[in-house]
């Protein structure tokens, strides 16, 4: 039996995070494997690529169902039946209660595209450019009741150009973020990071590392 964890990864839209992640999956020391894809529109070009890469898809739209809790339960009956061990939101664009959040406690991933606790919501990059600020970039985090909340995992840090854009830097954190989930992914489903408290503590890991300047240093 294979010893690497089972993942269901939640989208809503055309799935690129949850493309690196099924990339990440195919290398064969990799600690975890997608059994389960769930959108939660119908349609959403994601779906398409998971099933492309032989993996099972389901739809359950949320409009369906009369409450958050109706759409949630049926949402945690597909992931315990596919024996889901860890939940990656890759896009997933409903707000959770209480009851799924507690339910993937310390089991659940986002990714968010700033560096949390700064820019939570949308409008993420327009924000950081209107603020002036010179370095952003991503973060995935164990999911939490409050928005963009929960222990850190991992994050890259992507430095603001002066001619950028909300879609320019749009796309240079999407970059990041590409990279960054497989990262988090594999700490996490390998235990070399484990949630302890309020935070993220990873085992072996080195804590050394070069510092960004921006602008950069002559």
């Amino acid at each position: 039996m294979s010893s690497r964890k089972r993942v269901g990864v939640l989208i809503s839209g055309r799935g690129s995070n949850m493309a690196s992640l099924i990339e990440a999956c195919a290398a064969p020391d990799y600690p975890a494997e997608i059994t389960l894809v769930v959108s939660n529109r119908p349609g959403a070009a994601g779906l398409e690529k998971a099933a492309d890469a032989g993996i099972a898809t389901a739809t359950i739209d949320h409009k369906a169902f009369s409450s958050r809790h109706a759409f949630e339960q049926e949402l945690d009956g597909a992931l315990i039946n596919s024996d889901v061990e860890l939940v990656c939101n890759a896009g997933f664009m409903r707000l959770l209660t209480d009851f799924f959040v507690e339910r993937w406690l310390d089991r659940q991933l986002n990714i968010h595209p700033s560096l949390l606790p700064a820019f939570k919501g949308l409008d993420t990059h327009q924000r950081v450019l209107d603020a002036g600020a010179m370095i952003t970039g991503c973060t995935v985090h164990f999911v939490r009741l409050d928005t963009d909340s929960g222990p850190i995992v991992a994050q890259a840090a992507v430095p603001v150009r002066s001619d950028d854009t909300a879609d320019s830097l749009a796309a240079r954190v999407l970059a990041a973020e590409h990279k960054l989930y497989p990262l988090a992914l594999r700490l996490v489903a390998s235990g070399a990071a484990q949630v302890k408290g309020d935070r993220v503590v990873r085992n072996n890991a080195s804590e050394e590392g070069p510092a960004l300047f921006w602008p950069p240093i002559d």
